[in-house]
């Protein structure tokens, strides 16, 4: 506990829910508000199954409902025994853009987040807001980013990590130029791999386990990040910031050699890159710390942080209330207080303009 009194803590990753699928309908037009009263959100999902569930036990809340649906109890339970100064709201319905209907993501993107500013900003001042788009129509999200991007709630724009098509390609480039015109990083978040119009959850296809699909989601990770710096999503948008959320970062020092490797040799077929491809990921890029990829031999990963420059792009997140929540006192025990400091508050405090 001295740890944790010593330090304030930004979380970058708090995954809050829905009581039910009721709490959207007040904020949904028709077609689509008799559509979910009817038959529910309808989203899909990949299918892999967790055999402990997704959800911490401990966190229903006291009166039922989802893990992370009562916003004062995730304030009770999380924020203040761990001094959390401020709590980046991530939500839950990442599957807004694995779905086929562009008209009725975009709607329920919306819908999801009037509710969450309404429900969770307006609970408790340390709650921050991402403000979730699809990407099935990317003027759609632009649209939606423009309608409240400048909320002084919200911190940045979250969309799915999985997709038809790799981020960096021009396709998706209105919702950057929307998020860089507001001021608002954009981050992915893991979850709908392998379900919908999505692709595979690994390189190899679909795998059988749930044990294989959480592993393999660096993988995607990887590939949406070799494709953002090669399609030149940073020199197009030169402010612009992407956080990585929950997809690890042991596999950021080998990507980061590769590409630059490459790029010496093949820079022809991206002449618009004026600098080395790991220059880009420096100089744009923020990953999160869960579920950090802790060895048993802790200098492997002291060497790691080195090789990437941890303490200047890495920022804290416990994925709460999921089952592999990191504690904050529980991990990355060895960082110098500098370090901690650093990584557990004054870059996000940055990033986001805390």
């Amino acid at each position: 506990m001295k740890m944790i009194e010593k330090f304030k803590i930004i979380d970058c990753d708090i995954h809050n829910a829905l009581g039910s699928t009721s709490d959207l309908l007040p904020y949904l037009a028709e077609p689509w508000k008799s559509r979910v009263a009817r038959a529910g959100l309808g989203l899909l999902y990949s299918g892999y199954y967790s055999p402990v569930g997704v959800g911490r036990k401990d966190a229903v809340p006291p009166g039922g409902g989802a893990e992370g649906s009562d916003p004062g109890f995730v304030a009770r339970q999380l924020m203040d025994p761990y001094n959390v100064e401020f709590g980046i709201l991530t939500g839950n319905l990442f599957s807004v853009s694995v779905g086929h209907d562009p008209d009725y993501a975009a709607a329920l993107a919306s819908a999801y987040n009037d509710f969450m500013i309404e429900h969770w900003l307006g609970a408790d001042s340390r709650y921050r807001g991402s403000l979730l788009v699809s990407f099935l129509d990317p003027l759609l999200a632009a649209k939606e980013i423009d309608r409240l991007g400048r909320h002084p709630g919200i911190v940045q724009v979250v969309m799915s990590s999985a997709t038809r098509m790799p981020l960096g390609q021009r396709y998706y480039h209105p919702i950057y130029e929307a998020a860089a015109r507001n001021g608002l990083p954009v981050a992915i978040h893991p979850g709908a791999e392998g379900a919908g119009q999505s692709n595979p959850p690994s390189a190899a296809g679909y795998p059988t386990w749930y044990l294989e699909w959480h592993t393999n989601l660096s993988q995607n990770f990887m590939a949406q990040l070799t494709s953002i710096v090669c399609e030149g999503v940073f020199e197009k948008f030169p402010g612009l910031k992407f956080v990585f959320i929950e997809g690890g970062v042991a596999w950021l020092p080998h990507l980061m050699w590769r590409l630059d490797k490459n790029y010496t040799a093949l820079r022809a077929q991206v002449p618009w890159l004026k600098k080395l491809p790991s220059a880009y990921i420096r100089e744009h890029c923020y990953f999160t710390t869960q579920p950090i990829e802790e060895p048993k031999n802790m200098n492997h990963l002291k060497a790691i942080f080195e090789m990437i420059d941890a303490e200047h792009i890495l920022m804290y997140s416990s994925d709460y209330p999921h089952w592999d929540f990191d504690a904050p006192d529980q991990i990355l025990r060895w960082l110098t207080p500098e370090a901690r400091g650093r990584i557990f508050h004054s870059n996000a405090k940055q990033l986001y303009n805390l």
